[in-house]
């Protein structure tokens, strides 16, 4: 197993991307601690997948529980190995009909949560000497979209937070990277119209959607020594969308 013995953080663990890797993790070995603010999705995914998985009720924007959970976790298990930074909001809509309140709650949940998360555990990372951070930016941090304003503008932040930190942390041994995901399949889908999602399938160069279980494999390739001399990158997963 990949992971044995190690201990994970999945933000946004509840579902999609999340609960994929969150699974994946689990079936390499890792202790996972799920965090997310659904509370009965959590507690319920978290007794499914066993006594190696835990549910902590964390809101990404608010930095205090942030720290907390990341606390929380080197004072039970004795250590933090790996954070996967993934919780995300994407709304669909046209950028002058956008308030204040809806860019805001995009930037908090996907950009200000990442942020959070690499300042807390980092802490931690240092003392120890290594660690893994992977954080979930989007195709769309690479190229734009209508009607995709305040995600597409978060995503491309995590694309270059993931790079500045990756500089900034490389000498304590600790390694950043993003992951980008194209076309999935996953709860940020459902707003979409049925016809809308097969367009979307067929401008995809491989001809179909990715599976929440495509990127989980991404993921745990950056969070395992097969990525030991990789630092810094987005690891785009997205049917070849980008290539084009």
């Amino acid at each position: 197993m990949r992971l044995d013995g190690q201990v994970a953080i999945i933000t946004g663990g509840v579902s999609g991307i999340g609960e994929a890797t969150a699974r994946l993790f689990i079936e390499e070995g890792a202790n996972v601690i799920i965090a997310d603010v659904n509370n009965p999705k959590g507690e319920e995914l978290a007794n499914e997948l066993g006594d190696r998985a835990t549910y902590i009720y964390t809101d990404v924007t608010e930095e205090e529980e942030v720290k907390r959970l990341i606390d929380q976790t080197v004072d039970n298990f004795g250590k933090l190995d790996i954070l996967f930074n993934n919780a995300g909001v994407g709304p669909v809509m046209d950028t002058a009909e956008m308030n204040d309140d809806q860019w805001n709650r995009v930037i908090e949940v996907n950009l200000n949560g990442v942020f959070y998360g690499i300042k807390h555990a980092v802490n931690h990372f240092r003392e120890k000497g290594s660690g893994i951070i992977i954080n979930t930016a989007s195709m769309l941090g690479h190229v734009g979209q209508s009607q995709t304003a305040a995600y597409s503008a978060s995503k491309a932040g995590v694309v270059n937070l993931t790079r500045t930190t990756a500089l900034e942390y490389a000498k304590y041994n600790v390694r950043v990277n993003a992951v980008c995901p194209g076309y999935v399949k996953t709860p940020l889908m459902e707003q979409l119209e049925e016809g809308d999602i097969e367009e979307l399938a067929k401008v995809t160069p491989l001809g179909r959607l990715g599976k929440a279980e495509d990127v989980a494999k991404a993921v745990l390739f950056l969070a395992t020594d097969d990525s030991s001399f990789i630092t810094g990158t987005s690891l785009i997963v997205d049917g070849g969308y980008t290539a084009k």
